[in-house]
Parts: structure tokens; C-alpha cells; sequence
């Protein structure tokens, strides 16, 4: 009786806050009475209160008191915090043995079920707690993580939703809200999620970071960088935020080279401090001999490299076989038609998205790859610290991303005389390597599919339009377009983008322009179609396409190209803002090139009030792009295999003679850069 009397004190004191004094005179108890579990159990719990590891306190009361359900879920907590939910799901079958209308004990089950990916085991344990208990949040908001894992986001929706609404400071339901609602295209509630996250966690990079991206994927780009800053300052090895950073900086109208410059310099800085790059390689340098060339990317599929790379690769094929021989690396687990055929074109296929950068370091290296392409810079699915590794000899960035990765074990940036100039390469940590003519090859689409004829004749007024990312029409850009529409008051601006889909975001770009004086009478909204094919039959709607800054289009341009739509674009001195020229340079449209912002605004007047020259042009374009650099894959595939084989050259030729190893015979290697 005195013992009982003496575990309600401390089960008093315990509720009281006293968890030192409580353990303190716990720990006595047990001393004296190392049978009696409840002593056990109040030790257990005092340790639990003050963040310590209590599993062997709460098996000892497990053992002690075999009927006593709380012991067992204390223990299966327990177990489940010490990573062994095989033994927490025994734990909590025990304790519902003994009460089997504890909600807590069936979600806790659930909870443990679902680590070992028994999930339809698991997804049961949450809907019974659900029905000993409506208003379980564990129930409500792990059932939500299962539903996203398994890809029910509509269900995961509803359950993170009323998670919210049972805890709403509970921050991690919020969190996990907004990933589910980003992951479903919803963006601006996703917004919204995140920033009340941010705002109970503020403390959290990742938070940060989620609102980071989801504003720069609305376009907000000036919040967003602030957002992603906020991460980087919260976790400065946060390569991701980093990154971002850098992605965004591009659509800002006054980010300067040397800003851009500082910020890849940073990320450089940061992941070369996480990494140990290798300095020897066992490639043999031989100058004549076939190159094992190394493509990365998670774009490998229905996505603008893929669009690019397909053409290329068959070229290669064909024109360098023997010389260069390709292997991906795919860096995503998704796969769709276009990725099947890439794979027909190359000598090996890895998919890497599972495996760790040390892990495809490793395999490269186990390759032999001579040189190693980075195919997406500072875009989502980069493997940019495998690159900081060097795996490779030489290591290439080329095609995904407009600027330097600050990535100093990068050797070379692919270009040509168009898009970057001599004055540009100091932002650069890469040495540039330009091509003749362009670095760009785009793979006509393999679709039977007219321009069809200028719009304005049927409609009576000109239609300028724009498929570029929602995130590049920053500020600056709808500015200059709300003049050219000022200018030529019969005009329509047609505006198609993923982000458009979403009501809520048409409304927000209908009110951009209106504070300009553009009515939304005069705005054509449209999220993106279901396929390509319906995709690029928007453009038979459009009659002068106008190009975003300082980050402008290239597949958007290039496709409205081939389907008879030419487009103005505004000319800058850095890399990422030239791409416009560069396109138009290569297929002979140089009066579509705008030195200034009046500029901008008259050529689009005199194009568009000259219809007979559209009509012209229109009919003409799709010939006259295909017989350009920018489709000749065959020309494009001898410049790139010539610039390949010339950083080669320039390693080999900086290599020490060939040593003799161990054995006093010749070796391959190992040789230092």
C-alpha cells in the first residue's frame, strides 16, 4: 500500500512538470523494489518527459505487468523511437489484446506497419482507430502519409485537411498538406500550407524551402528568393535551396552576372566541402582512341532536353560510331515513350535515382567514362555533388541550365558565338567551349501536323501569344507587353501555362495586367493540354509569339517556329537572356530582335501591322527551320563530336608519360589532371 501510495505522488509530481525529481526518486524505487513495474514505468516515463531513451525502463514494465495495456504501448513507442517496428507492431497487438478499442494502440500498429511496408495492413489499423475515434489526429494525419505514399493524393488531401482542423499548430500537418497539394498542381493553396508551416516551424529550411519553390513556380520570384534565402541561412548545406536560388535569379530583371556569379560561387564553395573529389583516373590517354561519353540528367523523357538530346544521340549514332560511345545515367524514376527511344541510342542506360552520389561516382568510375556530361545545371533532378567528385577526367555542363554551376570541378560550359559573349565569360567558373553555328539541335516532332493559316486573317486582329513558364513574366515583362497591347487596342494576348490550370492564378495574372490598363477581355488563359500534340495545335492559334526577359523561351520558341509562328525577342549581354537572339540568329529572322525595351514594343507594331509578310512567313517557316543549324542533326553531331574529341586533346596532352606500375610493366594508370 505504501508503494502505491508513493507511485500517485510521483505520478503527481510527474504531471506537475518534476521530471527530474520524479526520475530521482524513481530510480530509488526501482532499487528497493526492482519487481514492482509500476516503478519501472514511472521511471520510464520521467525519462521519456526529459527526452531520453527510456525502451529498457518500459520493458521491464512490459515484462512486469503483462496485462497492463499502457505498459505495452509505452514499450512499442519506445521501440518505434529506437527504429525496431517489427517489434513495436508486437508491443501494440499486445496492448489491444488487453483494450482493443484503444485508438491509440490500432494507429501506433499502423504507424509501425507502414515502416516495414506492410501498407494495406496498416492503412486498417488507422480507419479502426478512425472509428473508435473521429477526431485522432495520429490517425487522421498518418493515414494522409500513406494515401500520398501510395498516390491517392485526393484522399491523402482530405485526411491532411482534417488534420489541420483537429491540430491546427501542429506545423508538420501543414507541411505535409502543402507537399500533397503542390504535388497535386494546386500551388496556391500549397502557398498558403507552407507559409502557415513556416510560420509554426520558422526554424525549418525545408519549410522555407517548400514555400520557396511553390512561389517561384507561381512566379512570384521575389518572395521566392527571399523564401529559399531563408533556408540557406536556416541550413547552409542546403544544395536544393541553393539552387533554386539560382534558377530563380534568372527571371529577375535587374540580377546581375555578378550576383549570379556569387551564388554559384557559394553553392560550388558548399558542396565541395561535403564531397572528397577524386584526382586520378585509370582513362588511358590516348588521343585517337573511342571516348566513353557520360550523359546525367532526369530529363531523359517528354521534357525539353529530351526534345533536344533524342536528335543528337541518333546522329551520334550514326556519325560518330567507333569514335564516342554513350552511356546515360537517368537520374529519375519515371519513364515514358520518349525515354524507350533514347535508350535504343546509347551503348549503356543506368538509372541512378535510387542509388547515392558516392554510389554513382563509383559506378562511373567503374565505367570508365572519359567524359562526363552534366545535362541540368541548377535544375530539379541535378546530380551536381557526383560532378563536384570528379568521377570523370572531364567534366562538361551543357543544354539544361542558362549559367555557370560554380561547380569548380566542371572543366568546360557548351555555347556558341551567339549566346555568350567573350565579355560574359568571367561570370563563369567553367571554361567555354563554343560551337559553330549554335549548341542547340531540336528534334522535329514526330507529328503530322499543318501551321494552318494566320489567325488574324479569320479573326480580324492580331493574336500575340506566349507559352513560356508562367515564372519567367515577371513584372518587367508584363509591363512591356501591357504597351505593346496599349499600342495595338484590337490585340489579344494568348498565354498558355502549367500554372494557369489553376483558377486562382488566372485571376492573379488577369489582375497583373489590368493594373496596367489591360482589360481581361483581351487575355487568353490556358493551363497546358494533355499532349504534345494538342500542345503545339495552340500555336495555330497565334499569330507573332513574344519572348519573356531576361529569361526567355527556347522549346516554346523553337516549337512555335515549327509551327509557323515567328517571335520578337529582347537581345541582353548575358548568357541566359541571348537565347532568343541565338534561335533567331540561326534560322535568319534577325529584324525579330529587339535591342530595347522601344524597341520591343515598334518591331512587334511593325510585324503585326505587315500581314502579308506573316502570311508569307508562316507558310515558309517550317521549311525554313528544318533546313537550319538548329534541325541538322548530322552537322550538329560532327561540331559537338569535334568539340568532344578537341577536350580530350587538350587532357591528353597535359598527362605525364605512361608509368609502370607495381610490377614494372606498363599500366593505364592512374593519371593526374
Amino acid at each position: 500500500m505504501q508503494v502505491a501510495m508513493h507511485i500517485q505522488q510521483l505520478v503527481e509530481l510527474l504531471n506537475a512538470g518534476h521530471f527530474e525529481h520524479v526520475e530521482s526518486q524513481a530510480r530509488k524505487l526501482v532499487a528497493l523494489h526492482p519487481h514492482y513495474g509500476y516503478g519501472w514505468k514511472i521511471l520510464g516515463l520521467a525519462i521519456q518527459a526529459q527526452g531520453g531513451n527510456a525502451l529498457a525502463e518500459f520493458q521491464s514494465a512490459a515484462r512486469l505487468l503483462p496485462k497492463d495495456h499502457e505498459s505495452h504501448i509505452y514499450l512499442a513507442n519506445a521501440q518505434m523511437d529506437a527504429g525496431q517496428p517489427e517489434d513495436a507492431a508486437r508491443s501494440y497487438r499486445r496492448a489491444l489484446k488487453f483494450r482493443p478499442a484503444d485508438a491509440r494502440a490500432h494507429c501506433g500498429l499502423g504507424n509501425a506497419l507502414m515502416a516495414v511496408d506492410q501498407l494495406d495492413e496498416a492503412a486498417l489499423c488507422y480507419r479502426r482507430a478512425l472509428k473508435l475515434d473521429p477526431d485522432s489526429f495520429c490517425a487522421h494525419y498518418n493515414l494522409g502519409n500513406l494515401l500520398r505514399l501510395t498516390g491517392d493524393l485526393g484522399q491523402a488531401e482530405t485526411e491532411y485537411r482534417r488534420a489541420t482542423e483537429i491540430a491546427p499548430q501542429n506545423p508538420e500537418a501543414h507541411y505535409n498538406l502543402g507537399n500533397v497539394l503542390y504535388d497535386s498542381g494546386n500551388l496556391q493553396e500549397a502557398e498558403g500550407a507552407f507559409h502557415r508551416a513556416a510560420e509554426l516551424m520558422p526554424d525549418s529550411g525545408e519549410a522555407h524551402f517548400n514555400l520557396g519553390r511553390t512561389l517561384y513556380k507561381l512566379g512570384d520570384i521575389g518572395r521566392a528568393v527571399v523564401s529559399l534565402r531563408r533556408a540557406v541561412q536556416i541550413n547552409p548545406d542546403y544544395l536544393a535551396a541553393h539552387s533554386t536560388i539560382l534558377c530563380a535569379s534568372l527571371s529577375l530583371a535587374h540580377h546581375s552576372a555578378e550576383e549570379m556569379l556569387t551564388q554559384a560561387r557559394s553553392f560550388g564553395d558548399e558542396v565541395a566541402r561535403q564531397v572528397q573529389p577524386y584526382v586520378t583516373w585509370r582513362n588511358a590517354p590516348d588521343p585517337a582512341r573511342c571516348l566513353r561519353v557520360g550523359f546525367v540528367s532526369g530529363d531523359l523523357r517528354n521534357h525539353s532536353v529530351g526534345f533536344f538530346m533524342h536528335g543528337v544521340l541518333a546522329a551520334l549514332a550514326s556519325e560518330a560510331a567507333g569514335q564516342l560511345e554513350v552511356h546515360a545515367y537517368y537520374n529519375n524514376t519515371h519513364t515514358d515513350a520518349l525515354s524507350d527511344q533514347i535508350k535504343l541510342l546509347c551503348r549503356n542506360w543506368s538509372s541512378i535515382a535510387e542509388l547515392s552520389d558516392q554510389g554513382i561516382a563509383q559506378k562511373i568510375r567503374d565505367d570508365g567514362i572519359d567524359i562526363l556530361v552534366d545535362l541540368s545545371g541548377h535544375t530539379a533532378l541535378n546530380r551536381l555533388p557526383v560532378f563536384a567528385m570528379k568521377p570523370a577526367p572531364i567534366e562538361v555542363t551543357w543544354l539544361g541550365y542558362l549559367g555557370t554551376t560554380g561547380v569548380r570541378a566542371i572543366d568546360y560550359l557548351i555555347a556558341d558565338h551567339w549566346t555568350l559573349l567573350q565579355a560574359d565569360e568571367p561570370y563563369f567558373t567553367e571554361k567555354i567551349w563554343r560551337l559553330p553555328e549554335t549548341y542547340l539541335c531540336f528534334s522535329a516532332p514526330d507529328l503530322s501536323m499543318d501551321a494552318g493559316p494566320l489567325p488574324a486573317r479569320e479573326t480580324g486582329y492580331v493574336t500575340f501569344g506566349c507559352f513560356n513558364n508562367l515564372q519567367k513574366i515577371n513584372d518587367s515583362v508584363v509591363a512591356l507587353w501591357s504597351r505593346v497591347l496599349t499600342a495595338m487596342p484590337t490585340s489579344r494576348l494568348f498565354l498558355k501555362a502549367m500554372q494557369l490550370a489553376e483558377l486562382t492564378v488566372q485571376n492573379s495574372v488577369r489582375q497583373r495586367f489590368a493594373s496596367h490598363g489591360i482589360d481581361a477581355s483581351r487575355l487568353i488563359l490556358q493551363g497546358f493540354a494533355s499532349s504534345r500534340a494538342e500542345h503545339l495545335a495552340a500555336f495555330q492559334g497565334v499569330d507573332i509569339a513574344l519572348d519573356t526577359f531576361p529569361y526567355p523561351g527556347i522549346t516554346t520558341s523553337v516549337e512555335g517556329l515549327w509551327m509557323g509562328v515567328p517571335f520578337v525577342t529582347l537581345a541582353g549581354e548575358q548568357f541566359a537572356s541571348r537565347q532568343g537572339l541565338g534561335v533567331l540568329m540561326n534560322v535568319g529572322l534577325a529584324d525579330w530582335i529587339a535591342s530595347d525595351e522601344d524597341d520591343y514594343v515598334a518591331k512587334c507594331i511593325a510585324h503585326a501591322t505587315d500581314l502579308d509578310r506573316l502570311t508569307a512567313l508562316r507558310a515558309g517557316m517550317r521549311s525554313r527551320i528544318l533546313e537550319s543549324p538548329l534541325f541538322d542533326a548530322t552537322r550538329f553531331a560532327r561540331h559537338f563530336e569535334a568539340a568532344l574529341r578537341g577536350m580530350w586533346d587538350e587532357w591528353c596532352g597535359r598527362q605525364s608519360p605512361h608509368r609502370l606500375n607495381s610490377r614494372g610493366s606498363e599500366s593505364q594508370g592512374a593519371f593526374t589532371a
